[in-house]
């Protein structure tokens, strides 16, 4: 597809969904006037990603102080079906994260309510409810709905088990629209996971209201924060301690809330 079919089929797509509206005319306005804000910093931010990077088990066991095992070394049975589901789905979304990070934070929060934005096939969704579950918590979800692929709703959150989904509560709208909605279930959680807007504003905007549901003593994590500066500018605007974990390329952002 070109770019200019793309554009039309996501504009009527959006057309098609009037619950989608205010997101349309957010991205009608982004891509006029403000399209540099995905990558603002990036340069920089990997450079300071670099230089603060451990790994997932240097991280989790030398500052959540938890021994460390793969998280499909815990769950092999349910990995594994996770994975065979994911490769069943007719439809391309976004691949897994640092499933090890997202379980062991919800552990050391001894978490009752997280919160995440972007779910796709499901896999940080999986990863967060297999803690969850053990103390009977709850996973709040926002995920844009993929408007170029049908039936993408259809397998939205495939690979969380079915025993883990009574545990679920999913909003499909952006995420200014989902937020609001789970913040009338929930005044506070116990774990944020970031990994949906990945523009400058978008993390800003989103960041600030998220911490400040966050519980004290609970975790804040952000998924690919060496795309742009927003992670960064975010923990040095504030007096943020973050942490940095490198996986497969790429980096998360953890702040553990003092």
């Amino acid at each position: 597809m070109n770019k200019v079919a793309e554009i039309t089929t996501t504009f009527f797509g959006y057309l098609k969904r009037p619950d989608l509206y205010p997101e349309l005319r957010r991205k009608i306005w982004k891509n006029l006037f403000n399209r540099s804000s995905a990558l603002r910093g990036k340069e920089e931010a990997e450079i300071w990603c670099k230089n603060l990077a451990v790994s997932e088990k240097d991280f989790i066991e030398k500052v959540l102080k938890i021994t460390f095992a793969p998280f499909h070394d815990i769950f092999p049975q349910e990995y594994e079906a996770a994975v065979q589901a994911q490769e069943k789905a007719p439809i391309k979304m976004g691949g897994a994260g640092s499933l090890s990070v997202i379980y062991y934070i919800n552990e050391f929060a001894k978490a009752q309510s997280s919160v995440e934005t972007g779910v796709a096939y499901g896999w940080s969704s999986f990863a967060a409810l297999a803690s969850l579950v053990s103390r009977n918590g709850t996973l709040y979800s926002s995920d844009m709905p993929y408007i170029l692929q049908n039936q993408s709703e259809d397998f939205v959150g495939c690979v969380i088990p079915e025993k883990y989904k009574n545990n679920w509560d999913l909003y499909r709208f952006a995420d200014k629209e989902s937020l609001p909605k789970i913040f009338e279930k929930t005044a506070t959680f116990d774990v944020v996971h970031y990994d949906s807007d990945k523009t400058y504003d978008g993390r800003m905007w989103a960041y600030k209201i998220l911490w400040d549901k966050l519980r004290n003593g609970g975790v804040f994590m952000s998924d690919d924060v060496g795309d742009n500066a927003a992670f960064k500018d975010y923990c040095e605007q504030n007096s943020r301690k973050p942490y940095i974990i490198e996986f497969d390329g790429k980096y998360a952002g953890v702040i553990i809330k003092e």
